[in-house]
C-alpha cells in the first residue's frame, strides 16, 4: 500500500477507486519467551514502533481511513509479571494506550483509530482467544465488537457511501 512516507505492507486493506484506502488492519504478535528473561517483553518495543510508521504512513496519505491493530500476545504474557516488574500484558496496555482511540481525521497520524491486545493460547487440539481494547485490561470483547466498532467508523467517515446498521455495513 503506497503511504504517505514510502509504501507500507499491512496484513488487511480494504480500498476503493473512488476513496482510496477505506481500512486497513494490522497484526503483530509476540508468541515465545525470551530465553534469557523468561518473559514476552523483549520485542515490544519494536512492534510498537512498527505500528507507529504503519499509522503515521497511512494516516498521512489517507487520513479517513480507519486504522486497526490486532495485537496477538501468549495467553502466558498475562501471568509473566515478578515482584519488580508487571506482566507483559499489563506493560503492553501502557505503552499502547497513547496510540489508540483516533476519533478525528485532523488528529495524531501515529494513533490508530482502533487497537487491540488479543491473548492467544493455541495447542494442537484447541485455540482459544481473548481480545481487549488497549487500554483496558480488565474488561474483554469479543471478535464481533471489534469489527464492529472498526465498520461503524468506515460509516461514519464515509457516510456518502456507507451506513452501518445492526451489524451491517450497507453500501449507499
Amino acid at each position: 500500500m503506497a503511504g504517505g512516507l514510502g509504501s507500507k505492507k499491512v496484513d488487511i486493506t480494504w480500498s476503493t477507486e473512488e476513496s482510496g484506502l477505506l481500512m486497513a488492519i494490522s497484526v503483530k504478535t509476540i508468541n515465545f519467551k525470551d530465553g534469557k528473561t523468561r518473559n514476552y517483553q523483549k520485542n515490544l518495543t519494536n512492534r510498537r514502533g512498527d505500528l507507529l510508521m504503519e499509522a503515521v504512513t497511512l494516516h498521512r496519505r489517507f487520513p479517513y481511513s480507519v486504522l486497526a491493530a490486532f495485537f496477538f500476545l501468549d495467553a502466558g504474557a498475562e501471568n509473566d509479571g515478578t515482584p519488580k516488574r508487571r506482566s507483559t500484558f499489563l506493560n503492553a496496555h501502557a505503552r499502547l494506550k497513547l496510540f489508540t482511540d483516533r476519533s478525528d481525521p485532523a488528529g495524531r497520524e501515529e494513533q490508530f483509530e482502533r487497537f487491540y491486545l488479543i491473548l492467544l493460547e493455541a495447542s494442537p487440539n484447541s485455540v482459544s482467544v481473548r481480545p481487549f481494547k488497549v487500554g483496558d485490561p480488565d474488561n474483554e470483547v469479543s471478535l464481533s465488537q471489534m469489527l464492529d466498532e472498526i465498520l461503524e467508523l468506515v460509516a461514519e467517515r464515509n457516510p456518502d457511501f456507507y451506513e452501518f446498521d445492526d451489524g451491517r455495513l450497507i453500501k449507499l
